[in-house]
């Protein structure tokens, strides 16, 4: 395993995950983008998932016990939500493996469109089924679905946006230092 590639990768995604916490509109996060870069770069596939779920567990922690503490009573270690937000991180990994056998741009880009289609298929799956917004019915789900289109583009160009930094930032550090290009992770 070379530690330098290892490093590089757990703080492009460390550094990502601790975006959330600035402000940004409702869903334009790096969620996704995390998930698809952790896939695609970490060849170890128990990396792949450890180092961005807990990224991500670290800044909902942040999230939900600084900035959203008034919605929770007391410390928080997950968020509400958590099986239908997390459930739909793993799948978006595991999207990534198939994806990303080659990185390339137009793969880059379909990932992020495929991980913003799971996130709102999945997340708002689980809105549906447990909030008392909405009736657990046909009707109910349809409404759910409907009314979170509007934040849907966020969620595409929050995944678009990281996608950029993410895969770009690392391809020209492997650019500039070619034994990263080499490196098993």
């Amino acid at each position: 395993m070379k530690k330098n590639a290892f490093y590089i990768l757990s703080g492009f995604i460390l550094f990502a995950a601790l975006s959330r916490l600035l402000p940004h509109a409702t869903n334009f996060t790096p969620l996704g983008a995390i998930a698809l870069f952790g896939a695609a770069y970490f060849p170890s596939k128990k990396w792949a998932f450890i180092i961005p779920i807990f990224a991500l567990w670290l800044s909902d922690l942040f999230l939900n016990n600084i900035f959203y503490s008034a919605y929770y009573e007391g410390f928080t270690l997950f968020t509400s939500g958590f099986l239908y937000i997390y459930g739909a991180f793993a799948l978006i990994i595991i999207l990534g493996f198939y994806l990303f056998k080659h990185i390339t741009l137009p793969r880059v880009v379909g990932g992020a469109l495929g991980g913003s289609i799971i996130f709102f298929v999945i997340s708002n799956f689980g809105v549906w089924l447990t909030s008392p917004m909405y009736p657990v019915t046909l009707e109910g789900l349809a409404l759910c679905y409907t009314a979170a289109i509007p934040f849907f583009h966020y969620t595409l160009a929050g995944n678009l946006l990281y996608c950029g930094v993410l895969f770009g930032g690392y391809e020209y550090i492997k650019y500039k230092n070619p034994e990263l290009s080499l490196a098993q992770v």
